[in-house]
């Protein structure tokens, strides 16, 4: 094979390390180009504290054999995945988070922010505990997930009642249109907040994902509302930097997986960031891989549902949900899959940068 071949191939089949590679590089030079160098060293400073970190924490969920619990009925490619460390949103998640909270001068709204975050995290922790321990992949039910997540939901909601300004309810829209949506805000904070975690937790799937595409998405978030809000700035790019050093270890071949602990924080995060600086439009546009995920699997649910047979067996729009399983059944790798969704994420920020 020539050394075009070879570059080529490179290209199509991207390793674990040059994803990795091309993650950081991708967040470093937009935070230089966009941002100003302290705000690039709350992201490299997550970053690397993030990383060094899982050195020490990743052998930790080993030893305690903190194992990912592989679905027998799912992709038959994952089943050598089984016995990798799960929750590893245990050391990235607080590291971050400190760090955001530092680096925003422990303003009331990264404080609030990142209690909502942790608290996301604490539900997907629970989770994570409940299926290591009965060693099956069923942790909380259902039920008990949401009343959790709507509970914070909650919280934040009746903190923002009473500390942010009535147009705290006016949603902004494309070409200077505001929508008031007074009392009804309240109900769509709680639906976005649940939703986001959701759509977050259902990406992560394969090795880097959820990572990668949540650190691009934060980084995102967080130039948009540099000037409105640069306290909230400086926590996206800690939990930003957070994610890349948590892909350091989560790259294919995935040395541990973050878990409903890290997914579910990041989805919350990005949520309470984007209603809090009133961009729920942008926070829309720029996680619309992680509703393409969620929407891919009520897709599947409801089709299945509508063609069921005298039998009680309907036929299936994809392959499997979420669609990166479609993908990964239909000839892709992990690699690629994590390539073009690190790709498409970026398009998706500069989408909401450039106005």
């Amino acid at each position: 094979m020539d050394s075009n071949s070879r570059s080529l191939n490179y290209l199509i089949n991207p390793s674990g390390w040059s994803l990795f590679i091309f993650l950081g590089l991708s967040l470093t030079i937009v935070a230089y180009m966009l941002l100003d160098i302290p705000s690039l060293g709350h992201l490299l400073l997550s970053a690397i504290a993030s990383g060094a970190l899982g050195y020490i924490v990743v052998p930790m969920l080993r030893k305690i054999k903190a194992s990912q619990v592989i679905q027998k009925d799912g992709l038959q490619s994952h089943l050598k995945k089984a016995g990798t460390p799960t929750m590893g949103g245990i050391f990235f998640i607080p590291t971050a988070v400190i760090i955001g909270v530092i680096a925003g001068g422990f303003s009331a709204n990264v404080i609030a922010v990142a209690l909502v975050t942790l608290g996301y995290s604490f539900i997907g922790w629970v989770d994570d505990w409940q299926i290591l321990r009965k060693k099956t992949n069923l942790g909380l039910t259902p039920k008990q997930k949401l009343i959790l997540q709507v509970g914070f939901a909650l919280l934040f909601s009746l903190w923002m009642f009473f500390t942010q300004p009535s147009s705290i309810t006016d949603i902004n829209l494309p070409f200077n249109l505001v929508l008031p949506l007074g009392f009804l805000f309240w109900f769509l904070v709680v639906f976005v907040m649940v939703a986001e975690s959701n759509a977050t937790n259902l990406t992560d799937g394969v090795d880097g994902l959820a990572g990668g595409t949540s650190a691009i998405a934060f980084l995102g978030l967080g130039i948009l509302v540099s000037n409105s809000h640069p306290d909230l700035l400086a926590f996206c790019l800690a939990i930003s930097g957070g994610c890349w050093g948590f892909v350091l270890h989560n790259r294919n071949k995935a040395s541990v997986f973050m878990g409903d602990t890290g997914s579910l924080a990041l989805g919350a995060g990005l949520a309470a960031v984007g209603i809090l600086s009133q961009n729920l439009w942008a926070l829309f546009i720029i996680s619309l891989l992680f509703f393409l995920e969620s929407l891919s699997v009520i897709a599947q649910v409801l089709y299945y549902k509508a063609t069921k047979d005298a039998e009680g067996k309907g036929k299936r729009l994809l392959k499997m949900a979420p669609i990166h399983h479609h993908l990964e059944l239909s000839g892709w790798s992990e690699t690629q899959i994590v390539g073009v969704f690190y790709v498409v994420s970026i398009i998706l920020i500069f989408s909401t940068i450039i106005r």
